[in-house]
């Protein structure tokens, strides 16, 4: 789990080209820092700019995928959301499957991290997708898998491919979760871009859904997981904005450890705390950590958070 934890300043006088560079290596372009600024009308804190830039990176806004993204609503019909109880805005979709039951079920990437450091990519792609299948009230019961990678002669290609592989079946296996299919294809257009999407799917009873619309006053908000570290600032998305050049610094230490362990105790927990009717609401963190979970917690409950950083458990 990433947790967003940078200096701040306040300075906000005219910004010259110098003092502005290092936002270029946050992941945000040119255009984007000036509608940053545009948009807080002033010069944005070291602070302000690091949240920017993960919730507006690739990984966590998919700015170049949601024009087609968008279809999948513009074309949702009547019929089609006859059985669908939680749709777009949750962390995951839930459909009702008769009797009281229900099944929710997301898919989601991890490609960069997955080229750089496959099995650590891919495992906690895994763990990443299980945790959004935990809170939405559910318990995990199998993943799946979606995997694209380059041709199969090339050299680098049994690199990756072993290392998500196992990244995947280790992290799974881990949690006591079954893989019950996949679909693997390689072709040379997915050389240095691996596509590595995982499945998880949970099920649960129509009363034991939960949101993540944090309302009413006084709520206390509590972090709970594993702890961060070095690996969880910034994280996946940064690197799914960032393009791999052979001269440039390598980007292994941005790829996050997985420990499968802790969130099998995360699942556990989760579902005790459920059943003791503990939980106003419920985020998981993602790519852009402590940034991502606090603001849509609060942003869907239309209210505000204050958020302690230096309570945050560190490795």
């Amino acid at each position: 789990m990433s947790i967003e934890h940078v200096a701040d300043t306040t300075s906000n006088a005219a910004a010259t080209p110098e003092k502005v560079q290092p936002y270029g290596a946050l992941g945000l372009k040119d255009d984007e820092y000036a509608q940053i600024r545009e948009i807080l009308g002033r010069r944005p804190t070291s602070g302000e700019l690091a949240m920017y830039s993960v919730m507006w990176s690739e990984h966590c806004s998919y700015k170049s995928s949601k024009n087609y993204l968008r279809r999948f609503g513009e074309k949702v019909t009547d019929e089609m959301k006859e059985r669908l109880m939680v749709g777009m805005g949750q962390n995951a979709g839930v459909v009702d499957v008769g009797e009281g039951w229900a099944v929710t079920f997301k898919v989601e990437s991890h490609n960069h991290p997955s080229y750089i450091e496959p099995f650590q990519g891919a495992a906690t792609g895994v763990g990443g997708i299980v945790r959004d299948i935990i809170s939405m009230g559910a318990r995990p019961v199998a993943v799946m898998d979606q995997l694209r990678f380059g041709a199969i002669d090339h050299p680098d290609t049994a690199r990756v491919v072993h290392g998500v592989v196992s990244g995947i079946s280790a992290y799974g296996n881990c949690l006591g979760l079954p893989n019950i299919g996949g679909e693997t294809v390689f072709d040379s257009v997915y050389q240095a871009n691996p596509l590595v999407n995982a499945l998880a799917v949970g099920v649960m009873r129509h009363e034991d859904i939960r949101l993540a619309n944090a309302t009413g006053p006084g709520n206390k908000v509590v972090l709970f997981g594993a702890r961060t570290g070095g690996d969880g600032i910034g994280g996946a998305s940064i690197l799914a904005s960032d393009s791999f050049s052979d001269g440039g610094p390598t980007k292994r230490p941005a790829v996050q450890v997985g420990d499968p362990f802790a969130e099998k105790v995360l699942i556990e927990c989760c579902l005790e705390l459920y059943a003791g009717e503990l939980v106003e609401a419920i985020q998981d963190l993602g790519a852009a950590g402590i940034s991502c979970a606090t603001s849509e917690l609060a942003a869907n409950g239309g209210s505000g958070m204050n958020v302690e950083l230096t309570n945050v458990l560190l490795r």
